[in-house]
């Protein structure tokens, strides 16, 4: 038997339970499958910050403006992340002028389109909530009404990697 995946920590035991089992059994990548077939064809810088920008204007017009949206090779890695908001303030004569950038893990090239725009819409939220509280979460959910679902789907997407590898290639 399989100790509970690092990505599962915070769901109840008996949720850990039935997804270790569908990994001992191997069957979790059939199910994912099933929901998911194919992977998304977002792939270049552009297309991600256009992507992105899309749900942004849709849901979120007057937050601050965004001036790029990358995916990154670094971020799973070195941040145990799968993706980062930031921003960066300077000062531009007597005022003080902020980025935000968007930073996607490089893994989600190679998954289906819902979870990349799950990741977005996370990264997105922090435009308005630093924190991951309740309000953080409603924005999340606003934006993308199965956010929840979609964020354990992509965990048990995640201990699958970690067990078997990827499943959608090119």
């Amino acid at each position: 038997m399989i100790e509970s995946p690092q990505y599962l920590n915070a769901y109840p035991v008996d949720i850990q339970q039935r997804v270790i089992s569908m990994l001992e059994q191997e069957k979790t990548g059939a199910w994912l499958l099933g929901k998911y077939p194919k992977r998304h064809d977002i792939n270049g810088a552009q297309a991600l910050f256009d992507y992105g920008m899309g749900i942004k204007n849709r849901y979120m017009k007057s937050s601050a403006p965004i001036s790029k949206v990358v995916y990154d090779d670094k971020i799973h890695v070195i941040n145990n992340a799968l993706g980062l908001h930031t921003f960066v303030s300077r000062v531009q004569g007597s005022k003080l002028k902020a980025k935000h950038e968007i930073r996607v893990s490089a893994l989600f090239r190679n998954v289906p389109e819902p979870f990349l725009r799950m990741i977005l819409v996370h990264e997105l939220a922090h435009l308005k909530e630093k924190a991951h509280n309740k309000a953080f979460y409603n924005l999340c959910c606003y934006m993308e009404p199965d956010y929840h679902q979609l964020e354990f789907e992509l965990r048990v997407y995640l201990c699958h990697r970690d067990r078997f590898g990827e499943l959608w290639t090119l």
